[in-house]
């Protein structure tokens, strides 16, 4: 555990990710939309100029939570790969969501009721059981003095490096997926899908910890290599099998593609994160003192709903708010309910009392800390968050509350009046797209 000096210094801003970036095989752009015949070819192009016959080939996938046109390139890739390859599975990259059931699947990954064999002839679609040991294999262990320097003095424990089996039992991990500001390590994409994205509780609860101890609020949107993704590279550098990306710009909200990048997970992500950081990120001029986040339904729960949180509290005024407004929402963790136990808290009321929480999983307590945003704790004053979070839900007040949370009436959301309140901003399908101020 880092001591709480080290916390106070900035994340170290990004390592050039130029070099990388321009490795990749790029299509599209900031000012364009790609058409479909346009994303097949270029799959297709792609995928021909790679020695993937007589492999096996891991998709690695994002899980609904993400916005992504997937059955459109699942179409191109496997209309690809079909005769080539020996074996293709398709891994859902749950992180630690819940699970995805048959019918959310289909959905998903765009096969109707034909079923999957009717459309996907020879292809496998399975989750990432991170809940069954028996589905992760240990890669080796990243050492305490390792993680210090990837860290930045931030952290000194040794971690176990678990994946999930069908990456390393297959020949090549593709991964294929969308990226956007990420309030754990920058930009999401490319090595994030397997770590966490498929991968043990030890890295999951080291790296988003990691990125706790530098503040959402700092590291999210920020380019390049950050403490987080150059340990999650490192992780990633330990997987025996050949790692590829097709890394994805989407027009959040909508199945449009701005642009895609082939090559390895570093140069396809770079290249990604290029765009993505010039179409999903919006700027204003001044700061606002109430935000109204309406969240789409792909997210279930609080833990996923966050989301509208992290993405606005930068442009937010000190004493504003932001109001998650999720009528659909009826829990705040389902897979988690260690958060209802600990609640919503800024970082330092956690380091500042480490032998109290240092048992409890670091990835609950970095969620804890990315919703509950910026503030101070001590034990004269207390803990003083910089804005208030509300939940305007489904969920009961006396457990919003209990969570250290401020309850709002979902039936007491009056959209239009709140857009035409100066002071608030609305932002509809919040969730993907960063606000900052110039």
């Amino acid at each position: 555990m880092a001591t709480t000096d080290s916390l106070t210094t900035p994340a170290t801003l990004p390592h050039t990710t130029g070099e990388h970036a321009a490795q990749a095989q790029t299509l599209g752009g900031t000012d364009r939309v790609l058409s479909e015949a346009e994303v097949a070819e270029f799959v297709q192009t792609c995928l021909a100029g790679h020695d993937l016959d007589g492999r096996s080939v891991c998709l690695v996938v994002p899980d609904g939570t993400r916005t992504c046109p997937l059955p459109l390139l699942l179409k191109a890739i496997h209309g690809s790969l079909v005769g080539r390859v020996t074996r293709l599975t398709v891994l859902i990259a749950l992180g630690t969501h819940a699970a995805m059931d048959d019918a959310a699947l289909a959905r998903h990954v765009g096969y109707p009721d034909g079923g999957l064999d009717a459309a996907y002839p020879g292809m496998a679609v399975v989750n990432h059981e991170w809940w069954d040991p028996d589905a992760l294999v240990s890669l080796g262990t990243i050492p305490a003095s390792r993680i210090e320097e990837l860290s930045e003095g931030r952290l000194s424990e040794a971690a176990d490096v678990r994946l999930n089996r069908h990456v390393v039992e297959h020949d090549v991990a593709l991964v294929v997926g969308p990226v956007f500001p990420h309030e754990v390590v920058g930009f999401s994409g490319g090595n994030k899908y397997f770590f966490p994205g498929v991968a043990g509780q030890e890295v999951i609860d080291l790296s988003h910890w990691l990125g706790a101890l530098i503040t959402s609020a700092e590291i999210i949107g920020t380019r390049g290599i950050t403490p987080v993704r150059a340990l999650i590279n490192e992780a990633a550098s330990m997987i025996p099998s050949e790692r590829l990306a097709l890394c994805l710009v989407v027009r959040s909200g909508s199945s449009d593609l701005h642009a895609l990048a082939f090559g390895t997970p570093e140069s396809a992500w770079a290249a990604a994160a290029d765009v993505s950081a010039q179409t999903h990120v919006r700027y204003l001029a001044e700061p606002v003192r109430r935000v109204l986040s309406i969240m789409p339904e792909k997210y279930e729960d609080i833990w996923t709903a966050a989301k509208g949180f992290y993405k606005l509290e930068p442009v937010v005024a000190d004493g504003g708010e932001v109001i998650l407004y999720a009528p659909h929402v009826t829990q705040i963790a389902a897979m988690h309910p260690e958060i209802n136990e600990i609640g919503y808290h800024v970082r330092d009321y956690f380091v500042k009392q480490w032998d109290r929480f240092k048992d409890v999983h670091w990835g609950v307590l970095a969620h804890s800390t990315h919703l509950r945003g910026a503030g101070t704790w001590d034990e004269v004053e207390g803990e003083r968050p910089r804005v208030t979070v509300t939940l305007a839900t489904g969920i009961p007040e006396e457990v919003v509350r209990a969570a250290n949370l401020n309850h709002l009436d979902p039936r007491e959301v009056d959209v239009a009046a709140f857009e035409a309140d100066p002071e608030t901003l609305v932002v509809p399908q919040a969730g993907e797209v960063l606000f900052r101020l110039r």
